[in-house]
């Protein structure tokens, strides 16, 4: 049985669907409109705005509120940007493709991150497109307990169908590296054997902190970039 969406983060589902249609630096509705229209406390409604802010969607001006922020040309590297609503903000239609998917035994490092148990796991593939062109690779691995995941149109947003099964991605890490693109990375996203590739490799927790996902995102170099943002040492 599906548990329920959490009240932040239905708002922020809301928030979400409402600035699709506004213009950059256009106002968002305001914490304390959104606690009263949704029947919640002010520091709920400021949670889910701040998980918007966190994702790059939304700004706040002290003492004025928050707008909606501008595209970006990359995804900064701390976040947990989908890639669909990266593109949107680009102006672009993201699509994906179905290479494969199978249910298998965890490997040693899956078992540690995703502690899976005896069921094993599910393994989905998928090529990420923008306004067609293949923008990455995607090797997303679950637990066989989402053996439901793979009912749902996974041409479409796997987080979408994640959360419709009651579990949300919230936080994760990762880590990044680059690498030359193999024989496989060169057929599906059109690029040169050995050319440059930005691997990225997350492991995404669901709203109760529980492992969800991991996943290995091969990019394409010359079509993708991560901003980072960083503090300088003075010491």
């Amino acid at each position: 049985m599906p548990h329920a969406v959490p009240r932040y983060q239905a708002i922020e589902q809301a928030l979400r669907q409402r600035i699709r249609d506004l213009a950059p630096h256009a106002p968002v509705t305001s914490e304390s409109q959104l606690a009263i229209e949704f029947g919640v406390s002010r520091m709920t409604a400021r949670g889910a705005v701040t998980r918007l802010v966190n994702a790059g969607l939304v700004y706040r001006e002290s003492g004025r509120g928050a707008f909606v922020a501008p595209p970006q040309p990359n995804r900064r590297a701390d976040s947990l940007v989908r890639f669909t609503e990266q593109m949107r903000r680009e102006g672009k239609a993201a699509t994906s493709r179905l290479i494969s998917t199978k249910t298998r035994a965890a490997t040693a490092s899956e078992n540690a991150e995703l502690r899976p148990g005896r069921n094993g796991v599910i393994e989905v593939r998928r090529v990420r497109l923008a306004d067609g062109t293949p923008i990455a690779v995607e090797t997303a691995v679950f637990t066989a307990a989402l053996s439901a995941l793979l009912k749902a149109d996974l041409t479409a947003s796997m987080h979408a169908a994640l959360v419709r099964l009651g579990r949300v991605p919230s936080s994760g890490r990762a880590t990044v590296t680059a690498d030359c693109a193999t024989s496989d990375d060169a057929n599906l996203l059109q690029v040169p054997l050995a050319s440059p590739v930005l691997v990225e490799r997350r492991l995404i927790d669901d709203q109760h902190g529980h492992p969800l996902e991991r996943t290995e995102s091969r990019y394409a170099g010359n079509r993708y970039g991560l901003d980072v943002l960083f503090d300088v040492d003075q010491s």
